[in-house]
Order: C-alpha cells, then structure tokens, then sequence
C-alpha cells in the first residue's frame, strides 16, 4: 500500500491549506486518519474518519479541521481553517486495516505545513 500526501505549504497564521492523500488501492472498509509531528515532538493523531463515515478529531483542532474522503478516487481529505503557529509539523497519512483480530498501518511520506506568525 502506497499513500502520496500532498498539499502542505506555507501559510500565514488564519489561513487555511487542504492536504489530499491518495492510495494506491482501496479505501473502503479502512480507518484512514491524519497525523502529525512537530519538531522535537512526537506524532500525534488529529483526524480520522472510520468507514461508515463518523469523524473524530483531536481537540486540539475541533472546529478548524475537516477530514473527508472520496472512496471512488482512494482519496482522503483534511481541509485546515484558522491556522495557528503550533499546526506547524510535517502532516501524515494512515491507513489502518483489521484483519481478524489484528490492525495493519500504513504511513505516506508526510507533508510539510508551516504556519507562519
């Protein structure tokens, strides 16, 4: 499984930024989620978006942050508003996908988001 994240950027502190993830093979069934890390932190979880649709957001970002995902194009979504300097991190993709009793993760390469002051 292969996961593209794209759509990071520089931005001043209020502006808003939409990162896009796509696979190279399905999404439907999966838990796909959205995660970050600071320098010097570790990754932390901010968004996912389970199959039937329910969302869950860190609170960190409720109410700024939208995930979203368009099965047809193995593409998931996460329009950011109001950012705020300590958004600043290198943003992830996950795929996670139970087989039985197990959980399989798999990881993009990360896109960098900086918001500026």
């Amino acid at each position: 499984v292969q996961l593209q994240a794209s759509g990071g950027g520089l931005v001043q502190a209020g502006g808003s930024l939409r990162l896009s993830c796509a696979a190279s093979t399905s999404i439907r069934g999966v838990v796909m989620g959205w995660y970050r890390q600071a320098p010097s932190k570790q990754r932390e979880w901010v968004a996912s978006i389970i199959p039937g649709g329910t969302v869950n957001y860190a609170d960190s970002v409720k109410g700024r942050f939208s995930i979203s995902k368009d099965n047809a194009k193995n593409t998931v979504y996460l329009q950011m508003h109001s950012l705020k300097p300590e958004d600043t991190a290198v943003y992830f993709c996950n795929r996670r996908q139970k087989r039985g009793t197990e959980y399989f993760d798999s990881w993009g390469q990360g896109t960098q988001v900086t918001v500026s002051s």
